[in-house]
C-alpha cells in the first residue's frame, strides 16, 4: 500500500486544538437554553465533530448523513449522493451541520435545501475548513476554524481515497 506524499503541514495538531476549542465557545454561548441537534457529515467530519461536542457546554444530541461527491479524485463530481439519512426528526429543532470542509459548496447546499423543508427551528453550519476561492455556489459557513487556499489537503478526517484521515494535522497533498 503506498504511503501519502505531503508536500507540508498547513495547520498543526495544536492549532487544531485552539481552534476547536474557540469554536467550541462560540457554539456553547449561541445554543444555551436551546433545542441543540448536531449532524455530523461522515466520514470526513467525525474526527472534527468528535472533538467539538466535547467543547460545547450545552446539551445537544447528534446524528450522522453521508453524502458522496468526491469519488477517488481531489474534484468534485458535482452529483451530490445521500448514502445515509438522519435516524431522528428534527422539525422545531436547532440544528447545526458539522462538515470537515466547504469548497464549491455544492455537497452543503444540497444538503441544506434537503434539510430546510423538514422545517427545523433553526439550520446553521459549522466546517472546519473553508476553501471560498473554489465556490460554486452562495454559501457561507455560519461557524469556520480556519479559511485556507486552493489546496488539497489530508488529515484530521480529511482523506485522499480513503487515505490520510489519521493524521493529527492537516498538511497539503503532494500534486
Amino acid at each position: 500500500m503506498k504511503e501519502l506524499e505531503l508536500e507540508r503541514i498547513i495547520i498543526t495538531q495544536e492549532e487544531i486544538h485552539k481552534r476547536v476549542a474557540g469554536l467550541g465557545a462560540q457554539i456553547t454561548e449561541d445554543y444555551k437554553d436551546k433545542d441543540l441537534f448536531v449532524i455530523g457529515i461522515l466520514k470526513g467530519a467525525s474526527v472534527f465533530m468528535s472533538d467539538l461536542i466535547r467543547e460545547i457546554k450545552t446539551p445537544l444530541e447528534i446524528d450522522f448523513m453521508s453524502l458522496k461527491s468526491y469519488g477517488a479524485s481531489t474534484k468534485t463530481s458535482g452529483v451530490v449522493r445521500m448514502l445515509r439519512d438522519l435516524d431522528q426528526d428534527i422539525s422545531g429543532r436547532d440544528v447545526l451541520v458539522v462538515e470537515d470542509i466547504v469548497d464549491t459548496g455544492l455537497t452543503l447546499s444540497y444538503l441544506k435545501e434537503s434539510l430546510l423543508v423538514r422545517k427545523p427551528a433553526s439550520l446553521k453550519i459549522c466546517t472546519f475548513l473553508d476553501k471560498p476561492s473554489r465556490r460554486k455556489v452562495e454559501l457561507e459557513p455560519d461557524y469556520c476554524g480556519v479559511v485556507i487556499d486552493d489546496v488539497f489537503v489530508v488529515g484530521y478526517g480529511l482523506d485522499y481515497n480513503e487515505k490520510g484521515r489519521e493524521l493529527p494535522y492537516i498538511a497539503e497533498l503532494k500534486q
